[in-house]
């Protein structure tokens, strides 16, 4: 007799079987559907890249806003601090590395490096932040953080407005009393101001112990923006108008190439008449700074208050230093001032824009920035007009602070021309007008010569920036 196979085994079977299948349709199913178990990561760190300033109460300000926002937001925070002559190089390679800091204020950003950063698309746009307090900006600092985006055709702000500087004349004010001269002769006509300066330095060597000073310190390398910047303000003085309201190069126009070349001309005879210091041609930006206060020029320009702000733990020194506009235009108009809005920006390619978007909000509450710029010594003055109204602007005893406030409040002024046509900046970053200036003084080049290779120079940059 055949037996088949109990029922005990079939069903035993039929289970291993079931088994087998569930488990690979559970496998199946996982595999279609994986289920990771959620890992809490931790937020990534707000990296900030800052232009150092030039005396500690200045970065401890900054760093006490940071410790503040990071206290309420909960957020780690990487700020590094980086000279004005090293921010932007360590930018570009970071950049290029593509580990950019979250956030970038440098000095020089404005009028160099940013126009052309938002152009190609990698800056973040910051028009939230920026119209949060739209109506305490001046004009002139929303014209500057206004850019235009090529890659994503459409204007916007890609820069959020901090401070804005401007070019003054300091001089010593007891060299003059020690050589018998007295303020109130210092003309407010244009020749005769300029004028004054060539004279008293033949007065001060023969009068006193400052028996190697120079009447002017000024600026004409090709390392230092402050070359361009006081180029500039010159052209200003004499109505002379590179690019037009609309954008437009104007180098082409005969009137206007003479009038660079007689600009150029009469700076640079202030050179060739020793009235400058030789090494003015090889000078960066603090070098007329250090050269002015050795009292080795009896005057100089410079586009900040960082003169005297740096000597105000000396008393004795600081009220020496005398701070005053330039004199009135050679048709005796007052001057229209250059300006120079300095702004934060926040990289596409960081890691955290979010944070860096709070973070700059956070900032730019009128009462936090004005204690922000406050301790920088009013070296610059904030980029909103009612906060001039606060007591330590408006009601300010030191005259050097005071020259700055009526010079913003009472006089005209306009941003560079890349606020008109972004291809200005890289004009200004290869710094065109100091290289002019370097061909005359130190290559011997004539001034026609150099001013028309300056011209063919500008106008292929602007040519390819059409493209």
């Amino acid at each position: 007799m055949i037996y088949g196979p109990s029922i005990r085994a079939v069903r035993f079977f039929h289970n291993v079987i079931l088994g087998l299948l569930l488990g690979i349709l559970v496998a199946v199913l996982m595999a279609c559907n994986p289920q990771q178990p959620e890992v809490e990561t931790a937020p990534a760190t707000l990296r900030i890249y800052w232009n150092r300033g030039l005396y500690p109460a200045e970065d401890q300000a900054l760093q006490q806003v940071v410790q503040e926002w990071q206290q309420q937001s909960q957020l780690p925070v990487q700020l590094s601090f980086f000279s004005s002559d090293d921010i932007l190089n360590q930018t570009t390679i970071a950049l290029e590395g593509g580990e950019p800091p979250d956030i970038l204020f440098a000095h020089r950003a404005d009028y160099t490096l940013a126009p052309r950063w938002a152009r190609e698309g990698k800056l973040v746009e910051v028009s939230d932040v920026v119209g949060a307090v739209k109506q305490q900006y001046s004009p002139i600092a929303l014209k500057s953080a206004s850019s235009y985006n090529k890659v994503e055709q459409k204007q916007g702000y890609y820069g959020v407005p901090i401070e804005i500087q401007a070019m003054y004349v300091h001089y010593w004010k007891d060299i003059l009393a020690e050589a018998g001269l007295k303020d109130t002769e210092i003309p407010t006509e244009w020749n005769n101001f300029w004028k004054f300066w060539q004279t008293v330095q033949r007065t001060v060597r023969s009068r006193t112990s400052y028996q190697n000073i120079y009447g002017l310190g000024l600026p004409f390398s090709t390392k230092a923006s402050d070359t361009y910047f006081l180029f500039e303000q010159v052209l200003e003085a004499y109505n002379v108008q590179l690019v037009d309201p609309q954008g437009r190069l104007r180098l082409a126009d005969p009137s206007v190439r003479q009038a660079v070349i007689q600009t150029v001309e009469w700076l640079s005879q202030f050179y060739r008449d020793q009235t400058v210091p030789p090494d003015a041609v090889n000078w960066v930006d603090s070098d007329n700074n250090v050269d002015f206060l050795n009292r080795n020029s009896l005057m100089t320009v410079n586009p900040s208050l960082s003169i005297p702000a740096s000597q105000q733990d000396d008393p004795q020194i600081y009220r020496q230093i005398a701070t005053r506009e330039f004199p009135n235009k050679p048709d005796g108009t007052p001057m229209n001032y250059l300006v120079s809005v300095k702004q934060a920006l926040i990289f596409k390619a960081g890691k955290n824009p979010t944070a860096a978007k709070d973070f700059l909000t956070y900032l730019i509450q009128p009462q936090r920035l004005s204690a922000y710029v406050q301790e920088a010594l009013g070296r610059s003055v904030p980029a909103m007009p009612d906060v001039l109204k606060q007591p330590f602007w408006r009601n300010s005893t030191d005259p050097n602070i005071r020259t700055a406030v009526n010079q913003f409040s009472q006089r005209p002024n306009r941003g560079f021309y890349n606020v008109l046509n972004p291809a200005y900046s890289q004009v200004q970053a290869e710094n065109i007008w100091g290289q002019a200036f370097q061909a005359v003084l130190v290559e011997g080049k004539t001034v026609e010569a150099a001013v028309d290779d300056a011209i063919a120079r500008i106008q292929q940059i602007f040519a390819e920036w059409e493209r």
